[in-house]
């Protein structure tokens, strides 16, 4: 990190409204006017509703992340985590990935921490669930279903089969409908290579506490897409949840119990709970409060927006507040960047107002539902129609020109290849088996286990063979 005596603006996380937000400042930026300072635990930032599509291999997860050092050049990105914040002096605590913490002043800050999944003290939820809020779980989530598929193809045992060919989807917003949509189109697709696994052998669970899914497109959108999913063999379970899923064994409220190795958890998100050690402002909920110019309630040199702040809705009238979306995220970073360069020139601030424009979800390849706002009309569009609009409007709303035409490019190809189907499950644990082959030799010295040769019940039985 490089000392300097310009005004530091700091930019605490560096996801879709911290990535954008601090481009926009850099452009509007005079020369040596001011240090922009990006602090994230990633090194890259994640565009979320790309996940899916990514956990059933439609797109290279590599494409769907935009490195923030290549994407901000004049910025400083520091690997680490804003642990603390001292507003009376302007100094933010850092902790870095590797060695001691340290202090950075700042003049402006933009808090831009994003939104964590939200969870309940459910028994074995921890341990066997599968969340779908970055890159990681994707990869993983990908690896695990068709590694479960390998499981069932190559064992006799019927109840090792059954769980193994069973996933269960806890959630049915956006995010849960359009992962298991997509993983049921993958593991449909896969089937045609076992040659003992069929779709009818798979088992797919949906359930929610509320009493429809994707309530971000409407009713009637709704209920098509409950229908579509019921249409393709998909359990859906609504206005019950989940009691307990300890080693696999799921419990639902309504009575309904079922053994399954997959858990995918997506039902909803909250702030990023390290807002509460930041001395401001939070509302009912955790969110950071803020005007309607995207300031903290109080503060004339703190901003924030995106998932981690409740933003005025002017739009909608009063007590309304923006909905936590990627729509709402890229209007409020250009208008947070726009506001930042007018503090820091005295000039006066801009309030933030914008209409909704619509939704848009897909359910796997060829099918989606889009509502699309005009003016005051509504209109519903579903099956492969939408599922364009889905595409292209997630295909623009990507950053950077390098990603739009990779994931494209992706688009393009699988058009004419088959979807990828093989499991890299190994990779959770890439020193294993080299570990395996040099452990006789390191056996004379010593029994210590290296980082990374497994997890800990592995290592504990290595060490003890």
């Amino acid at each position: 990190m490089s000392t300097t005596e310009r005004p530091r603006i700091l930019v605490v996380g560096g996801g879709y409204v911290g990535l954008y937000a601090a481009r926009r400042i850099l452009q509007k930026m005079r020369y040596g006017e001011a240090t922009v300072t990006v602090v994230d635990p990633r090194s890259y930032m994640t565009y979320q509703p790309f996940l899916p599509e990514a956990a059933a291999g439609s797109i290279s997860p590599r494409h769907v992340v935009v490195p923030l050092r290549r994407v901000l050049p004049k910025a400083e990105v520091l690997t680490g985590r804003v642990t603390a914040i001292d507003q009376d002096s302007r100094v933010a605590t850092v902790t870095p990935l590797v060695g001691a913490a340290y202090e950075i002043p700042f003049d402006y800050l933009v808090v831009a921490m994003g939104a964590v999944s939200r969870t309940f003290p459910i028994p074995g939820l921890a341990e066997n669930g599968i969340g779908m809020k970055g890159v990681e779980e994707a990869i993983g989530l990908r690896n695990h279903v068709l590694e479960q598929l390998d499981k069932a193809d190559s064992t006799m045992d019927e109840e090792i089969r059954r769980k193994a060919l069973t996933f269960v989807f806890v959630g049915g917003g956006f995010a849960g409908a359009e992962t298991i949509g997509e993983v049921e189109d993958m593991a449909r697709d896969a089937a045609k290579y076992y040659p003992s696994v069929r779709r009818e052998d798979m088992r797919f669970v949906l359930v929610d506490a509320a009493d429809r899914i994707l309530p971000e497109v409407g009713p009637e959108l709704g209920a098509w897409g409950l229908e579509h999913l019921k249409k393709r063999g998909v359990e859906v379970y609504l206005s019950t949840s989940m009691e307990s899923c300890v080693d696999g064994h799921v419990v639902l409220k309504n009575g309904l119990e079922v053994d399954a190795n997959t858990i995918v958890w997506t039902a909803g998100v909250k702030p990023n709970p390290a807002l509460a050690r930041f001395g401001l402002p939070l509302g009912p909920k955790g969110h950071i409060d803020t005007t309607e110019t995207l300031q903290v309630r109080g503060s004339d040199h703190v901003w924030a927006a995106g998932d981690n702040a409740q933003v005025p809705d002017l739009a909608s009238g009063e007590g309304a507040w923006c909905p936590p979306n990627a729509q709402h995220a890229l209007r409020q970073a250009k208008v947070l960047g726009d506001n930042v360069i007018s503090a820091l020139r005295g000039f006066p601030q801009r309030t933030y107002r914008h209409a909704n424009k619509g939704a848009v979800a897909g359910l796997g390849l060829h099918k989606g539902v889009a509502m699309i706002v005009v003016g005051k009309a509504k209109i519903r569009i579903r099956g492969r129609l939408a599922w364009y609009f889905h595409r292209g409007y997630h295909g623009m709303a990507v950053p950077t020109w390098n990603r739009k035409i990779r994931v494209l490019a992706d688009w393009t190809l699988a058009t004419f290849l088959k979807r990828e189907v093989v499991s890299l499950g190994a990779m959770e644990n890439p020193r294993e088996e080299f570990y395996e082959a040099a452990r006789p030799v390191a056996a004379a010295g010593a029994t210590a286990v290296p980082v990374g040769a497994g997890n800990a019940s592995q290592q504990r039985e290595r060490a003890g063979a």
